[in-house]
């Protein structure tokens, strides 16, 4: 069984070569796998120039085979069936700022990378760098009511998360590098919610006695206020 399948996957290796016109093992850069109903990716290390890797839309649940693949700087994994990545390490990719908060990211079900155990604070932080605009919508709920202003910040944060994306982008990097720690803790604080409530203003409310008396003299009383409350 074991065979059969190491058989079929070098069958789908040769065929993609085949179709890209490579004669040699050293001239293969790039590498597409994506689509063909793997299960499970052989050793690559024959590969020496491989720099950009697809195995995307498989049934993949383990990356074991890029211990030796020291050149790879891209590597799509997306709509797999991933548990766990090793071999990434001492790749340029892994060198790249935030890459295990975004592989974190991209593939949710991972649960191990590079032999460390994914915790659920580091999803949370990675969802925050990578989701802004729904981490803006979450924290921009509280109690009370949301206010126009919530939502002229949160637009404002937008336009100015893109223009940083934007300028912080490389090329050949995987992703755009997010904004930086006091970048990102500025946003966060303009992203507050805007809490607003109302009470009544007790001071203005007559007593009893006082009543009994405006009615008896016939004079108005004041009315009732509502004291509005704002604070971020």
């Amino acid at each position: 069984m074991i065979l059969m399948l190491f058989n079929e996957i070098l069958q789908i290796i040769e065929e993609q070569l085949h179709k890209c016109g490579y004669k040699r093992d050293l001239d293969v850069s790039e590498l597409y796998l994506g689509r063909t109903g793997l299960k499970e990716v052989t050793d690559l290390s024959r590969f020496r120039m491989l720099k950009f890797l697809w195995l995307n839309h498989n049934k993949i649940t383990r990356i074991t085979c890029l211990a030796n693949n020291w050149r790879l700087s891209e590597l799509y994994l997306n709509n797999n069936e991933i548990c766990d990545i090793t071999g990434l390490i001492n790749n340029p990719l892994a060198q790249e700022s935030s890459y295990r908060s975004y592989i974190i990211h991209c593939i949710p079900s991972v649960q191990r990378l590079d032999r460390q155990k994914v915790v659920q604070k580091e999803r949370d932080n990675a969802f925050k760098i990578f989701n802004p605009e729904r981490t803006a919508v979450i924290q921009s709920l509280g109690f009370g009511r949301r206010t126009d202003s919530v939502l002229a910040m949160k637009s404002a944060s937008k336009s100015s998360l893109r223009k940083s994306a934007q300028s912080s982008g490389n090329q050949g990097s995987v992703y755009s590098k997010p904004p930086d720690a006091l970048e990102a803790l500025l946003l966060r604080t303009n992203q507050r919610s805007v809490v607003q409530f109302s009470l009544v203003d007790w001071t203005k409310i007559p007593s009893a006695k006082q009543t009994n008396k405006s009615r008896t003299e016939e004079q108005s009383l004041d009315k009732p206020q509502l004291l509005t409350v704002e604070f971020q």
